[in-house]
């Protein structure tokens, strides 16, 4: 629809790239979970009741849902074409999404931990979902590698033998990049290749499985990814535990025994295979 065409860059960035529909989920999912937050902050504060039908709780992620669903459906079965109802519909989409994210802890917790320590998961996805949905409004694509001229184009088999080859490379050192506990690494790695191979070439986090594979045997590179963890992860820790306070509802600056205490929890080392914990028993009993 080139609805915002006054905002200089739009129609060339924006409309002309076919992302406004991402744009408007983006910016629905945006408001939808600042209003929710304000929302079930004030009425905490206040008092206010929570939505019940009859004797039953119901919380908002279950509208959420329905609302995701809903207007995933309607795009799937009619597919409408650019213009408004488009747009609607990926706005409902980004609106449901928010809502469900936000209570994403409740989910994964089965249990309500809303206002919980165990709550923050909820704005932990809340943060991933931001990041994807930036990367994909920048323009980045997490499958760029079938968007070369040699796939669209090219239909020598060898060719695309090799972009498949170049894909399945590129999701091998994604793979080896979680195994080394680099989660948001990987997670933008996948739209910025080159941060995949940095990743996967630098030493593990200590608490990740390979750190528990490959480090059972060597102490030094261990302590040194100790070390490293806790030197980096730090500042890191304090901004992301002010931002939780801040969305969550406790808006105040951590404290250096908060700080602490969080990295106690999140920086150990992995413990050993159990085969290997196995076979330096059988070598100590001897």
């Amino acid at each position: 629809m080139n609805l915002f065409r006054f905002i200089p860059g739009y129609e060339t960035a924006i409309y002309e790239t076919g992302r406004e529909p991402a744009l408007f989920m983006f910016v629905a999912f945006l408001i939808t979970f600042a209003l929710t937050r304000g929302y079930t902050r004030a009425a905490r504060l206040r008092g206010w009741g929570s939505g019940h039908v009859g004797e039953v709780h119901v919380h908002h992620l279950v509208i959420g849902f329905v609302l995701a669903l809903f207007s995933g459906a309607l795009e799937f079965a009619f597919v409408p074409e650019e213009g408004f109802w488009q747009l609607f519909l990926a706005a409902c989409f980004g609106t449901g999404a928010a809502l469900v994210l936000d209570e994403f802890a409740l989910i994964l917790h089965l249990q309500d931990v809303y206002w919980a320590e165990d709550g923050r998961t909820s704005v932990d996805a809340v943060f991933a979902a931001v990041a994807v949905a930036g990367l994909l409004i920048m323009g980045f694509n997490p499958l760029s590698f079938f968007d070369v001229n040699i796939w669209r184009e090219d239909q020598f088999y060898g060719a695309r033998a090799l972009v498949i080859a170049g894909a399945v490379l590129t999701l091998l050192v994604a793979v080896v990049v979680l195994l080394k506990g680099k989660v948001w690494t990987g997670l933008v790695g996948m739209f910025m290749t080159p941060l995949l191979f940095i990743g996967a070439f630098r030493l593990s986090r200590p608490h990740a499985p390979w750190a528990r594979w490959r480090y059972g045997n060597k102490p030094k590179k261990m302590h040194r990814a100790l070390e490293r963890e806790r030197r980096l992860r730090r500042p890191v820790v304090q901004a992301k535990l002010w931002l939780q306070h801040v969305i969550a509802g406790e808006p105040h600056f951590p404290d250096d025994s908060e700080v602490n205490q969080q990295l106690d929890r999140e920086i150990h080392a992995a413990p050993a295979p159990k085969e290997r914990q196995a076979v330096n028993r059988e070598t100590a009993d001897v």
